[in-house]
Parts: C-alpha cells; structure tokens; sequence
C-alpha cells in the first residue's frame, strides 16, 4: 500500500514539473518564438485583434489550437500554423505560454467605462466562469489585461456566431443578449483589470 501511495504522488510530483520544464526547454522557446511575431515578445501582443497568450491557462491554450487544428475556429494566419502542429506541441506551447507574466492592465483612462463594464460583468456574471479575478482557469480564458479591441472583437464574434469552441454555448448566450454599448464597457473594465 505504501509503495502504491508514494507511486501516485511520484506521479501527481512529476506532472507538477512539466510546465516548469517547457518554460525552460529550448525547443520549446524555439518553436514558441514563431508565435511572437504576431502575439508578442513574452505573449504580450502589441498588435491590434491579436491576443496576448501569456499567462492564459494551460487547458484553454491548448484547447484553441486544437479547434484551429481541425477547423472549427477559423482564422486565415492562425489555420496553416496550426495545422502543421503536433499534439505534443499543443501540450508544450499550453505549458510554455501559461507559465509567462500576464500583462498588466493599462492605465484606465475612462473610468466612468470601467464603472459601466464592472456592471455588465456583474450581470451577465463573467466571473462564475473567468474566475473573480477574471485570470481564466483550466479551458476558461484569462481576460483580465487582454487588449481591449480584441475582447471586443471575441465579444462580437460569439454574438453573431462566427467563433466557436470550447462554452461556445455559454458565450453564445452571454454575447447574442450584450448590446453593443455593453461590449464596449466590459471589454475596456476587462482590459484595465489590476
């Protein structure tokens, strides 16, 4: 019995690694590196409708380039890379981004926004799923320091039915009743989170 225990922790230990050991693996860096050109230096995008990958959970990492992989998410730059993936790089590049700093919520420069977009967040109850400090968790995104104009952007896409996925029912839901004015207000709360 002893030995079966100390086997599973052994186990639980060694999986505890794996994260640590992507962030640290050269080849890993290597490949990753591909994905800097649009999403950043460190996954910090600084490109507009081109979101940052830092700090986003492991499980939601992997779980969009598996929908890009087999088509059910579309985008034109994202569907050949892809494509060319492997499961063991989806695993990796889950591990290597959701170890990086997220990025920090900029200076809110519209509070009186930020006030509105904490409302919708509290109504349309964001945080049952995104966590309260809006960080994601397992296949849930992280939105808290996501550029605004793509949470915009994410927020009409699964109104109109043009993003699916993982919750694509749940976010379907949320977005299709969001008038366009509350898009705008807890995109730019969500973007500014601290």
């Amino acid at each position: 019995m002893r030995v079966v225990r100390f086997g599973i922790l052994f186990a639980l230990a060694s999986l505890a690694f794996i994260p640590a050991q992507a962030a640290d693996n050269p080849a890993i860096k290597d490949k990753a590196s591909v994905c800097s050109g649009c999403h950043g230096e460190n996954g910090i995008s600084q490109t507009e409708n081109i979101p940052s990958l830092a700090g986003q959970p492991d499980q939601f990492i992997q779980w969009q380039l598996v929908f890009f992989r087999a088509g059910s998410r579309k985008n034109d730059q994202m569907q050949p890379i892809a494509e060319e993936i492997t499961n063991e790089d989806i695993r990796n590049f889950g591990a290597y981004f959701s170890q990086m700093t997220p990025p920090k919520g900029a200076e809110d420069n519209d509070p009186d926004l930020s006030k509105k977009g904490a409302q919708v967040a509290v109504g349309r109850r964001c945080a049952s799923c995104h966590t309260d400090s809006f960080a994601g968790t397992k296949a849930v995104a992280r939105l808290a320091g996501q550029r605004e104009e793509y949470l915009v952007k994410a927020l009409h896409d699964y109104k109109a039915g043009a993003r699916i996925g993982g919750g694509v029912a749940a976010m379907a839901d949320v977005a299709y009743h969001m008038s366009d004015e509350e898009i705008t207000a807890v995109s730019h709360y969500l973007a500014n989170f601290k």
